[in-house]
């Protein structure tokens, strides 16, 4: 039976939904309050963006499942909580029947998303929540129903380095934890020095050159020198979303299985379409929007022999629980960017939960407490 067969038929109630706001950003702590906005305060993000997200929660028979949208831009998630259009959410549902349901409603009711992939997040938001409350109600966990069991999760820590960049906060990071493993933004301002700084700690496991964002603050255009750098300085990180051109095609020549993609991955067709055949790839659910979609690609890679790490979009709640129960059940030992999120404030700290993550003990729905 395939992996999403098996949770295609949970039957499930929906009573009533809610959203909860949460915001953080780089300088400081704040939260506006709406009419339905659960406020709760946020520390710091290590990143130069303020960091929206909305919490949804499904409620049906005394439980509350809870999904987490990701898009970016605070407007969108302004529109949705102050929006005078009620979903038309309750009901009797199976998995299948409710994303069914989905299909045929506008998520963004009152005004298009400022991103087309918007429409993807939230939609994962809702689908993600309708599995927890499922599970819940029919008091099971994610791992009874694929007949798996949760394994510590090992985790790198993503973050960029400043500006201008400097090796400040990952020596600082390696003096509380001289076992933490890094994921790296790399960008063309990088030293020749910081990059010799970097290789020689030996905890560099991802380099992302960020190269398939469009319309970002994170874009990173194609660079054969850092390229060349960076793959001679790094010979065993995993190199994610380079460009591949003319110029740069050359300097992969023979380390293809050190490739790995992340944007361009959204479902079994995005795979592909990939240039060659990948030996890695970066699975954040978020990206594939239905569970269907999500649950047969990490089967087409289960199937194929592609490895796969667990990747994060800077989830406030509850999404970060999802990636971290999803990454325990199929790819616990790869290096994850799921860090707690703790490891995304501003300023390193002593005290954070360690590499591998502990499985919940007493787990439930869709979460990894």
């Amino acid at each position: 039976m395939g992996l999403y067969d098996r949770i295609r038929d949970l039957e499930f109630t929906i009573e009533s939904y809610d959203l909860h706001y949460k915001e953080q950003n780089s300088t400081g702590d704040f939260a506006r309050a709406s009419v339905i906005l659960d406020v709760q305060d946020e520390k710091p993000s290590s990143s130069a963006f303020t960091r929206p997200c909305t919490q949804i929660s499904l409620s049906g028979n005394e439980y509350r499942g809870w999904g987490e949208d990701v898009t970016y831009d605070e407007v969108d998630h302004r529109a949705l909580i102050e929006s005078t259009t009620s979903l038309p959410l309750a009901g009797e549902y199976t998995i299948d029947s409710f994303s069914a349901t989905l299909d045929g409603l506008d998520l963004f009711p009152d005004r298009p998303p400022e991103r087309k992939a918007s429409r993807t997040y939230r939609r994962w938001a809702f689908e993600s929540a309708a599995l927890d409350l499922a599970l819940k109600q029919a008091e099971l966990n994610l791992a009874t129903v694929f007949n798996r069991d949760y394994n510590p999760v090992r985790f790198v820590v993503s973050n960029r380095l400043g500006d201008p960049p400097t090796f400040d906060r990952i020596a600082t990071w390696l003096e509380l934890n001289p076992d933490l493993e890094f994921k790296l933004d790399a960008t063309s301002d990088w030293s020749r020095a910081l990059i010799e700084e970097l290789a020689a700690t030996d905890a560099v496991r991802i380099l992302d050159f960020k190269g398939q964002y469009r319309g970002t603050m994170v874009d990173q255009p194609a660079d054969p020198t850092l390229y060349r750098h960076l793959v001679n300085q790094f010979p065993d990180a995993l190199i994610e979303d380079p460009v591949l051109t003319d110029e740069t095609q050359s300097l992969f020549d023979g380390i293809d299985h050190r490739i790995t993609w992340d944007a361009p991955i959204t479902d079994i067709s995005s795979i592909k379409e990939l240039p060659f055949e990948p030996d890695w790839l970066n699975i954040k659910p978020s990206r594939f929007g239905t569970l269907k979609r999500l649950f047969e690609t990490i089967e087409y890679c289960l199937n194929h022999d592609v490895k796969m790490y667990g990747g994060g979009q800077t989830e406030l709640g509850v999404g970060r629980q999802h990636i971290h129960a999803i990454a325990s059940l199929f790819y616990p030992s790869s290096p994850n960017d799921i860090a707690p999120r703790a490891y995304n404030y501003p300023e390193p700290t002593a005290g954070l939960p360690t590499s591998p993550l502990s499985p919940p003990s007493d787990p439930s729905g869709l979460e990894w407490r």
